[in-house]
This record gives structure tokens, C-alpha cells and sequence, in this order.
């Protein structure tokens, strides 16, 4: 595989501790996952996976976090980020999430004349929540493991059948390792060009993902 594109701090924090406790400060990647809300696919469309990118670059701008691998599905995205210069990472998630259900959420119908107006649970606002409340973390602290979680991430679009081949899915970063190629979202090699290394040892195959 070569040399790892980025420099590992960690102090050896296993990636499979439990995924709802939170491990910061230690240098590590962290590998986060967070659904809509009931699994529901709100971000099924072209027009509202490409907004969340947007939203994503700019999140990533204003907390200085770094972006090592990403996909978005219709109802679920994986990172695998650093941890923010100024916040937690849980804040810049917040801060993500909270930026996306504003741009993309639904504006709820008035209720008629007399009905109450119900939110639903987690949303903060009036209307049908977007996320759900918590999101999952791995501390990823290896080489091996963000090959691993890269592999993981370029490959859900396959299994679930969306498209036959990774590289039909642009709401990834599998074309940036693939092909060295920048696609809708800047990918963060740390270390340095010189670093870089593909995680895939063969880029144009797709790989099964691991449960």
C-alpha cells in the first residue's frame, strides 16, 4: 500500500469502541455516520446530495476540519474527518446538520383553522424533522483502517445497487483515490502529495463492504 497519507498521532484507541461514546483529542480520524430521520431518503435526489456537498465544504471551512473520505446516500452519509480546529467534532456536526434541514427541509403546510401544529421529536423548528438525534463515531488510528472505511464508504453505493460501479456515484470521494481525479468535494490527503497512497488496491473493482 505505501506510505500512509497522513501522519497517525493517536495513542492507539481501537476504531471499534462503542460507536455513542465520543473519543477526542487524540489525534485520531474519526469515522462518523448519520442517518435522516427515520432512515427516510431525503437525500434521494441529485439536486439535494449536491447541496448537502455544498453544505459540507463550507462547514468544513469555517471549523477547519480536514475531509479524508465521504459518501452520501439517499438516507445516510459516512465521513472520515479530522477533528476541528475550533470546535468538537460533535459541534461541526451539529453545525452541518442544522445547515442542511434549513436549506432542504420541507416548509410544513398550515394546519387549518383551528388544528395544532405538531413537530416532530428532534427537529428544534416546526415541521418534520431531517436527521435523526445522534450520529455514530469510530476513532480510526491506522493506516489500515482508513483503508478499510475508504473501501467501506466507495462501495455502499454499489451494494445497494444504486449504480454497478463506484465511479457512477459522484457524491464520493472514491474518484479523488481512484484516479487522482477532484470531484464535487476537495478531499484532504494529509501529508502531503508525496504521502498519497490509492487505499484500493485495485481502484476500478469494486469492493464488497465489510458489516
Amino acid at each position: 500500500m505505501g506510505a500512509a497519507p497522513f501522519d497517525f498521532k493517536g495513542a492507539g484507541f481501537s476504531s471499534m469502541r462503542n460507536p455513542l461514546r465520543r473519543y477526542y483529542g487524540l489525534g485520531d480520524l474519526h469515522f462518523v455516520t448519520f442517518s435522516c430521520y427515520r432512515r427516510r431518503p431525503f437525500l434521494g435526489t441529485r439536486r439535494t446530495r449536491d447541496r448537502f456537498v455544498k453544505i459540507l465544504d463550507e462547514v468544513r471551512s469555517r471549523h477547519r476540519f480536514h475531509i479524508v473520505g465521504y459518501v452520501v446516500m439517499p438516507e445516510h452519509v459516512h465521513l472520515l474527518m479530522s477533528e476541528p480546529a475550533n470546535v468538537t467534532p460533535s459541534k461541526a456536526l451539529q453545525v452541518l446538520k442544522q445547515g442542511v434541514s434549513r436549506a432542504l427541509r420541507r416548509k410544513p403546510r398550515r394546519p387549518a383553522l383551528g388544528q395544532l401544529s405538531l413537530a416532530f421529536p428532534g427537529d428544534g423548528d416546526s415541521g418534520t424533522a431531517f436527521w435523526q438525534r445522534r450520529f455514530c463515531d469510530f476513532n480510526v488510528w491506522s493506516a489500515k483502517k482508513v483503508k478499510e472505511k475508504l473501501e467501506y464508504m466507495h462501495a455502499n453505493p454499489v451494494m445497494r445497487k444504486l449504480v454497478s460501479h463506484p465511479k457512477d456515484w459522484p457524491w464520493s470521494s472514491w474518484l479523488n483515490y481512484a484516479r487522482g481525479e477532484e470531484g464535487l468535494l476537495r478531499i484532504d490527503i494529509l501529508g502531503g502529495d508525496k504521502d498519497r497512497s490509492t487505499p484500493l488496491s485495485n481502484p476500478e473493482k469494486s469492493q464488497r463492504p465489510h458489516p
